[in-house]
């Protein structure tokens, strides 16, 4: 365990404006741990590559590095399936020059001269195949240039859209996208168990959500906060968050049995500078715990049965004037009368309707599915709440999107996607928003309607008939969804959401024009799409045979009978137990199991059966755990 300390005085960041020959050799040369140099390309499946180029390569070689150079790796690297294949898999790694780089400090390796840990300057960069840039950080780049370009345009040609904001078209400088994400995680003491009754049980009294942090987790906490100043994230605060239990003393007064799940939220910065700086803070949450002997964890749903961990995402659209003013183009004028403006509801509506084009890039692996569940506070159903009434912002925590609104400042105006989780691939789940909130702003510009027209649209009945949505579909609800609801008004009126990674791709594989939108601009293209899918389709077969499956039989395998004396309720309840575990397990003459069934089924590539297979296999896994504590609890 290392004996940390935030150092202020360590150089951090190079921002762009400090991306010349001549300011970049005079930082370098002015600290002399940085040691070493790594390009950041991000591949389809969100993995960030590192290297370690010497600093006196990069010097030799600066200037072609400024003017786009590229530096080789092999397509085995990436994951890039379809694009970089075996006969043509040279990858070309260019840096990004219009984003802040940042310095990757090893604190477990001191430079002997200046005493400082070892930096490596990690800076972010696009992956090229064939000259073509085919990464996800090149996809967010186009689809965050081509939406400016679009709404620039509409704002250029109407001057009454322009009125409403208070600014004429040749006021107008940019428009710029904005983000912010909500980044949650468990973190944990190696070594020890904690029962998920324990968690359970913590998480209903609400024993950790806000409270105050104590010892080694509060020194990691705040030393993270700390960091993300240093390196410009501007953070607003970390806190506990639902998950976890009270950690234990020792008689020396340290803390262990340490379970908690926390959260880290910083400022809003535009599209891809925002996907950067979350990389980014992962890298940083990961290193400074792991330094006081803690583990942390960014999976969706790292324990059964208790709160998994989300990354809300934030974003709106802001216009920049040449006076130097910023308008929220979400915000209307009276914020006491109206919710949002015309391209706000275009926006919402855009993405609503659109949903289905949006989750493969939100939930993409078995774990994210495994948070999306009634009961822990995550969404699982393509329903918004806007607020109860205009002077009631929405506090709904049941829904899809939330409409965020303040009374008292315009700012504040923006939409919050509740579904993604910490492993989702920021820059194409913002790529995949931004496509489809485009779509929904075209159809509000076009159609002449105004904004009170379009929120009677996009509030209207179920079943009511409109010019844009779905006739037979809910998009507006305040209600809880969970407590108000069954599973099957849920599915009417909402639309049955997807349960496996197959249900949430398939849109993508049967190529019926339904990416057009994602396409729009060249933003997205049918190879993209096309390697995307196939590499989160073979990571989810993978998963299943090699690690869900096998886990799923440990657990069947440490269900084991534990009454000796025979009397009827604990013989038949086990009887039951273990009619459910051969079903599931068990292959014989007349049965077989489900797990031979998703082998089988992964052997011949039949996605769909796998699918139903897994949503069986998922009921009967949590049917038997439930019998097994009903059962264990009749022990005395």
């Amino acid at each position: 365990m290392t004996d940390f300390k935030v150092n202020p005085d360590l150089l951090c960041i190079i921002p762009a404006e400090k991306h010349s020959v001549a300011d970049i050799t005079s930082i370098l040369e002015a600290h002399p741990e940085i040691k070493f140099v790594s390009l950041q390309g991000v591949d389809l499946a969100g993995n960030d590559t590192d290297e370690k180029i010497p600093i006196a390569d990069f010097h030799d070689h600066l200037e072609n590095y400024l003017n786009g150079q590229a530096v080789q790796t092999d397509g085995s690297s990436v994951v890039l399936p379809g694009i970089a294949t075996l006969n043509d898999g040279k990858v070309d790694l260019v840096p990004d020059v219009d984003v802040v780089w940042y310095i990757d400090y090893n604190y477990e390796h001191l430079d002997s001269k200046t005493g400082l840990p070892i930096g490596t300057l990690r800076i972010p960069s696009y992956l090229f195949h064939n000259d073509e840039a085919v990464c996800s950080r090149s996809v967010l780049k186009r689809s965050a240039e081509y939406f400016e370009k679009r709404v620039t345009e509409i704002l250029k040609n109407s001057k009454d859209l322009c009125e409403e904001y208070g600014f004429e078209p040749e006021d107008l400088k940019k428009i710029t996208l904005i983000t912010a994400t909500e980044l949650e995680f468990w973190v944990n003491s190696p070594d020890e168990k904690i029962s998920t009754e324990q968690l359970s049980i913590s998480q209903v009294l609400k024993e950790s959500y806000w409270k105050r942090t104590k010892g080694v987790v509060r020194t990691a906490l705040e030393q993270v906060i700390m960091i993300l100043d240093l390196y410009g994230f501007n953070p607003e605060m970390g806190h506990k968050e639902v998950g976890g239990v009270k950690a234990a003393v020792t008689s020396s007064g340290d803390f262990h049995s340490i379970m908690e799940q926390l959260e880290v939220d910083w400022k809003y910065s535009d599209a891809l500078q925002g996907a950067d700086y979350e990389l980014t803070a992962r890298i940083l949450i990961k290193e400074i715990f792991r330094m006081h002997g803690l583990e942390v964890s960014f999976d969706a749903k790292p324990i059964p049965g208790v709160a998994g961990s989300g990354e809300h995402t934030h974003v709106n659209v802001v216009a920049f004037l040449k006076d130097g003013r910023r308008v929220n183009l979400f915000a209307p004028k009276d914020l006491k009368s109206d919710y949002l403006t015309r391209i706000g509801w275009g926006s919402l509506m855009g993405i609503m309707k659109n949903y289905d084009l949006i989750n493969p890039f939100v939930s993409a692996t078995t774990d994210a599915f495994n948070r999306l569940q009634p009961g822990f506070e995550a969404p699982t159903h393509a329903v918004a709440s806007i607020g109860k009434d205009v002077l009631t912002p929405s506090r709904n925590r049941s829904v899809l999107l939330g409409l965020v609104r303040s009374m008292e400042s315009d700012k504040a105006t923006r939409f919050e996607l509740r579904s993604p989780n910490p492993h989702t691939n920021t820059y194409l789940c913002l790529s995949a928003i931004y496509q489809c909130m485009l779509d929904g702003i075209n159809y509000a510009w076009s159609s002449g309607k105004s904004a009170k027209e379009l929120e009677a649209e996009f509030t209207k009945p179920y079943g009511t008939p409109s010019d844009y949505l779905v006739q037979d579909k809910l998009y507006r609800c305040e209600d809880d969804i969970f407590e108000d609801m069954s599973e099957d008004q849920r599915d009417k009126l909402f639309g049955a959401p997807a349960a496996t990674v197959y249900d949430s791709l398939k849109h993508f594989l049967e190529a019926t024009g339904t990416t057009e939108i994602l396409c729009a601009g060249d933003v997205f293209n049918e190879k993209i799409l096309s390697s995307y899918s196939h590499a989160m389709l073979d990571r989810w077969q993978y998963e299943l045979l090699d690690r869900i499956v096998p886990n799923n039989l440990r657990k069947i395998r440490s269900y084991t009978k534990k009454h000796t004396i025979s009397n009827p309720v604990d013989d038949e309840m086990w009887s039951d137990i273990e009619k459910v575990k051969h079903d599931l397990a068990k292959n014989s003459s007349e049965n077989t199991s489900i797990f031979t069934h998703i082998k089988n089924s992964l052997e011949s590539k039949d996605l769909k059966e796998i699918s139903k297979l897994q949503i069986k296999m998922n009921r009967e896994m949590l049917e038997l755990a439930a019998m097994y504590r009903e059962y264990s609890d009749n022990q005395i």
